[in-house]
Formats: structure tokens, C-alpha cells, sequence
């Protein structure tokens, strides 16, 4: 099996499971127990928090642990609006945004709020100056993904927070699903107020993530409950599963110091493989992209086809995001850029972990031309 859609899921690291296996059954205890099992888990839970803020290099107390990066980027803007209502009911954000951000905006929407989509251009980049002139007296929250999840496009997310240091009164938020691991961010240098992660995105498990709150940022809690999480993410929490995302945090970013050069090799080799491949579109762009996203058009060939043709060689690859791509729609961020319909209706996107090798890459493309050839005979 040759997995190139790691941008959807990763697999887990071995270590991970281990630790979850060896915390779920010797450290089962409710961390708001006050008796000794219970003092256990909440030495590993604190633990876990100090690690993972370490290596996002901010302090203990800005970390709120979460389901993932849904619960998270709905926990942060839900969370500043409710919160912060009544100073003002503007939020800004992009056109390209994953549906967590998108629907979450646009439930707030129907309680009375007010969203500015910012557009993007034909690098699916956002300029900041829009952001500057989308700011209204009443807005209190920007948010802009890190990493476009499904064309690697890298915003600027420095640039947007130097500008929103000048009106201190907006919460910038930003979602860093795709990009820990991979690209890194100094949250504080970028002006960051709140940022999102998913553990099962770097080789830990489904179910876990955490939330950056900066010091001094107040946030509603969406769940009700007794208090866990400084009361900003109530519910018991799953000590195993958090201790298990540290341990994949700490490995994927020892990986990144090793391998990121590699990812880019094989990245570039898939890229000019495909330039080989007659009517083919590449829409990531040249700059400013991720080190492990790709996304490609087919022309005249629908994207679920390809990839259970793939799929029977044993390389599996995905169309859109996996959480819209059993719509059967075209990407919203394709069409955001300008990408024709038809265009975006056979896009692929490709992903790499540290994991993959040159070899895998050197197979995928010789798969992608064999089947392509195949294919546009049969249509002929």
C-alpha cells in the first residue's frame, strides 16, 4: 500500500498507540478525582500540556485540549463571539476556509452576526490589505487558515497579524490543522490570539487536538460542565489520548528537523512527473506552498474515477477534503481561485507524511501516466 492522502488522516506512530494503551490501562483515572489514581492522571494530563506547549513554544495556561480541529476552530470563534457580542458583531474571514471555520461563521450568521469573505487570488492567497479594508468599528474577530488543506496554499499570516496589531480590540484566529509539524509558527511574533491543531493530522490519534488561547484572551465555553480546562473546554478529559498527542507532536516535530527537506524532494518529483502527463493543471502554487499538499486537474477525467483507479494499484490518494468529498461538489477553494468547473470537478490532491519515500513518489507517477493513458482510451 502506497498512502499519499495524509492531509486527511495520518497513521498513527506505533509509540502513540503504545502510550495510549499503557495510560488507558494503568492511568484510568478521572483526573478531577482527588484520591491517588486520580492524581496520576492528572499528573500525565499536566504533563501533556507543558510538553505540547513547549514545543509551540508558548505557556502551559494557553492550553485547552479539544476533540480536534472541528471542535477547536468552532470553540474559538464561537467561543470570541459569544463572549465579546457586545462590543460588536462583525467577523472577517477568507473564501477558502475549511467547513469548520465556514459553518461555524455562518451559524453565527443566523444569530445576527455579520461575516466579511475575504477573496483570494489565483494562488488561492489572500492579500492583507483586503483584511485592512474589510475592518469595521464592530469587528472582533479575523480568522485565516494557516495552510489551505486542499491546495497547500501558505497565507500570510504574519503579515495579517503585524496589521492587527494596530486594533488591539480584534481577536486574530488562526487554523494551524495542516500546518503544525510541517511549516512552523511563532504565534506570539504573528500576533496570534487563538490557534487550532488536530492530532490525528501528525501520526496521533482521532478525537484529540488543543486550542491556543493566548494570556488574557476570554473565550464562552460551548460545553456546559465542571469546570476542566480552566473552564473554557468542559468535560472529562482524555488523558490518554492527549498524553498520545504530545508523544506524536514531539516525533513529528523531531521528524520535521530531520525530513523536511526530503518531503520537498519527493514533493517536487510527483510535480514534475505530472508535468509530463498531457492535460494536466497543477493548482498549488510555485511559492509560498506547503512542503506536503498537491493538488492536480485531469482534464476530461472525473477525480472520483481516478482515484479507485489508483486505488486498485494499491496508492491512494483523495479528491477534495475529506470532509466534503463525498459531496460529490466541486472545491470551493478551487472555484474561489478561479479554477474552471470542470476543472475543479477532476482535481486531486495529494499528501505526504514524513513516511512516504522517493520511491513510492517515482511509482505514483508511473501509475498516474499509465492509468491517464489508459483511461483517456477507453474515452475515446
Amino acid at each position: 500500500m502506497i498512502y499519499f492522502d495524509n492531509s486527511a488522516t495520518t497513521k498513527p506512530f506505533n509509540e502513540v498507540l503504545d502510550s495510549f494503551i499503557k495510560v488507558s490501562s494503568s492511568y484510568f483515572g478521572n483526573p478531577s478525582s482527588l484520591h491517588q489514581i486520580g492524581g496520576q492522571a492528572e499528573k500525565l494530563l499536566s504533563q501533556a500540556h507543558s510538553q505540547i506547549a513547549k514545543i509551540l513554544g508558548v505557556k502551559m495556561s494557553e492550553i485547552v485540549f479539544t476533540s480536534g480541529g472541528t471542535e477547536g476552530n468552532n470553540l474559538a470563534i464561537k467561543g470570541i463571539a459569544m463572549e465579546h457580542k457586545g462590543r460588536g458583531k462583525h467577523i472577517i474571514t477568507t473564501e477558502i476556509e475549511h467547513d469548520s471555520v465556514r459553518n461555524s461563521v455562518k451559524q453565527l450568521e443566523e444569530l445576527g452576526f455579520e461575516v466579511t469573505y475575504i477573496p483570494v487570488d489565483g494562488d488561492g492567497r489572500v492579500n492583507p490589505s483586503d483584511i485592512e479594508r474589510a475592518i469595521r468599528f464592530d469587528t472582533i474577530l479575523v480568522s485565516v487558515i494557516h495552510i489551505n488543506n486542499e491546495v497547500g496554499t501558505v497565507q500570510p499570516i504574519h503579515e495579517i497579524g503585524t496589521l492587527l496589531k494596530d486594533f488591539p480590540k480584534i481577536y486574530f484566529h488562526v487554523d494551524h490543522v495542516q500546518g503544525v509539524g510541517k511549516l512552523p509558527l511563532n504565534f506570539y511574533d504573528c500576533g496570534i490570539d487563538l490557534c487550532t491543531i488536530s492530532g490525528h493530522k501528525f501520526h496521533g490519534l482521532k478525537g484529540t487536538g488543543a486550542l491556543f488561547v493566548k494570556e488574557g484572551v476570554r473565550i464562552s465555553s460551548l460545553l456546559s460542565g465542571g469546570g476542566q480546562e480552566g473552564n473554557r473546554r468542559n468535560g472529562t478529559e482524555n488523558v490518554a489520548g492527549m498524553v498520545a498527542m504530545a508523544k506524536a507532536l514531539r516525533m513529528t516535530e523531531d521528524l520535521r528537523k530531520q525530513k523536511v527537506d526530503q518531503l520537498k524532494q519527493i514533493l517536487g518529483t510527483i510535480k514534475s512527473g505530472l508535468r509530463e502527463v498531457p492535460e494536466v493543471t497543477i493548482h498549488t502554487p510555485e511559492y509560498n506552498e506547503a512542503p506536503h499538499i498537491l493538488n492536480f486537474s485531469l482534464k476530461g477525467i472525473k477525480a472520483e474515477v481516478f482515484v479507485h483507479v489508483l486505488e486498485q494499484d494499491g496508492i491512494y490518494v483523495s479528491t477534495t477534503s475529506a470532509c466534503s468529498s463525498k459531496r460529490n461538489a466541486p472545491s470551493k477553494t478551487l472555484i474561489a481561485m478561479g479554477v474552471p468547473a470542470d476543472q475543479a470537478e477532476s482535481a486531486i490532491r495529494i499528501s505526504l507524511s514524513y513516511e512516504n519515500t522517493l520511491q513510492e513518489a517515482e511509482r505514483l507517477v508511473e501509475a498516474i501516466k499509465y492509468s491517464v493513458k489508459r483511461l483517456r482510451e477507453v474515452m475515446k
